[in-house]
């Protein structure tokens, strides 16, 4: 019998050798681990990763995921997919699908004051630039904890960006804003530091408020400011001669020299305002009212651009208007609600109003209906979006049919990169 077990223990041993080490009765152990589901679909915390978002930690507090794959299966190729990982974590932070709705801000600025966009106009897109990201970390890092609560896959809470490094892209971006500003003159510098206040005071306080959209509003309103203040600063009148024009001597008498484009400024902050009140409901949803009252403001906004009564300057380089009688059918067409259809310039601002209507209105009324997260940050993604359209009818409204386009070819841009990084 000895001899039939030594036999037999012989026979086997092969087999055994075989196995999977540490794996008996179809369960398996480590030091002191239990068995580890992989559930790729659910996410951490039953949240289930967006398809334009890396993949959660496991349980989704910070530092967990690097920590397991020390400690238990090895990670083949991650210090070769390190540096684009971590490019999309910042990617992701700093909203960068998002950036192409901040150039129009400038741009349309420019239109208000009856200027072609030069040097005082790049230096203030660059200084919007810089605060806007700077208000996409701040905001990450000030919503830290409850981000770990609602959305675990965010750079942050996920551990991909410690909260030191966000901070502290915060503060470098808001100083190059402003530097760039200071660079466009000292009125454009006043304006982009009351631009960077209110971008932080909103993220740090007033976000959780009832003054949080309209903080919000402001910070839109005086980014567009800042791009009319940058261009009509020092503007020489035509010709070469060293005599101000008419907006800048506005601004020698101490008068804001981005005043005329007060207006402008005003709807879009407007429409900012109806963004930030439905954003507040993203995370959970159930507000039907609130994007109701968006949607009615934004065709009041759409309303209020076409306007006649706002008109365009008659001094204004590249503007005309049509005086003289085009026969009876354009006195009719012009003689309706839209005002001088005839006119191409006016008719270009009908055509990006239109669209304006058609990027933000069916997602608000999606959202009204069916008031769930998904479709509510639809909506708020769709109200982003048609920022770029309402900036570009604003510059045709005022007179300038290029830079409108201008701002419209910034559309397939913002489209292509938000099927990447999400908007929101």
């Amino acid at each position: 019998m000895r001899w039939r077990r030594n036999t037999l223990t012989a026979a086997l041993a092969p087999v055994l050798s075989v196995l999977p080490a540490g794996r008996a009765n179809g369960v398996a152990h480590g030091a002191g681990t239990t068995a580890v589901t992989d559930d790729r679909l659910s996410g951490a915390g039953g949240t289930a990763p967006a398809p334009d978002r890396p993949e959660p930690p496991t349980t989704g507090r910070p530092g967990e995921q690097r920590a397991h794959t020390a400690t238990g299966r090895p990670d083949t190729g991650s210090d070769r997919g390190a540096p684009r990982q971590r490019l999309r974590a910042w990617a992701e932070l700093l909203r960068v699908s998002a950036l192409f709705s901040v150039p129009g801000d400038a741009l349309a600025g420019a239109a208000a004051v009856g200027r072609r966009p030069g040097r005082g106009t790049a230096l203030a897109i660059g200084a919007s630039l810089c605060l806007y990201e700077a208000g996409m970390a701040l905001n990450d890092w000030a919503d830290r904890d409850e981000d770990a609560v609602d959305r675990p896959h965010r750079p942050i809470p996920s551990g991909r960006i410690s909260p030191a490094a966000a901070l502290g892209a915060a503060g470098a971006l808001t100083a190059a804003g402003l530097a760039l500003a200071a660079r466009a003159g000292r009125p454009a510098l006043t304006v982009a530091t009351g631009l960077a206040a209110t971008v932080w005071a909103y993220d740090l306080h007033l976000k959780h408020t009832k003054a949080g959209p309209a903080a919000m509003a402001a910070a839109r309103s005086l980014d567009l400011l800042l791009g009319a203040t940058a261009t009509a600063t020092g503007v020489r009148a035509p010709g070469g001669s060293s005599s101000l024009d008419n907006v800048a001597a506005a601004a020698h008498r101490g008068l804001p020299a981005g005043l005329p484009a007060l207006p402008a400024a005003l709807v879009l902050g407007a429409h900012t305002y109806g963004v930030t009140a439905v954003s507040r409901h993203e995370t959970r949803g159930g507000s039907t009212g609130t994007p109701l009252a968006v949607l009615a403001t934004t065709t009041a906004l759409a309303a209020a651009v076409l306007r006649e009564s706002w008109g365009r300057a008659p001094d204004r380089p590249g503007t005309r208007r049509a005086e003289a009688d085009g026969g009876p059918v354009a006195r009719w067409l012009d003689a309706g609600p839209l005002g001088k259809v005839t006119d191409p310039v006016r008719l270009l601002a009908i055509t990006l109003t239109g669209a304006y209507l058609r990027t933000a209105g069916p997602p608000l009324l999606h959202a009204a209906l069916n008031p769930s997260p998904p479709l509510t940050q639809r909506a708020v993604g769709g109200g982003i979006r048609a920022m770029i359209p309402l900036q570009a009818a604003l510059a045709a409204r005022a007179g300038a049919p290029v830079t409108a386009l201008a701002v419209m070819g910034l559309v397939p841009l913002a489209r292509s990169l938000a099927r990447k990084v999400s908007l929101t």
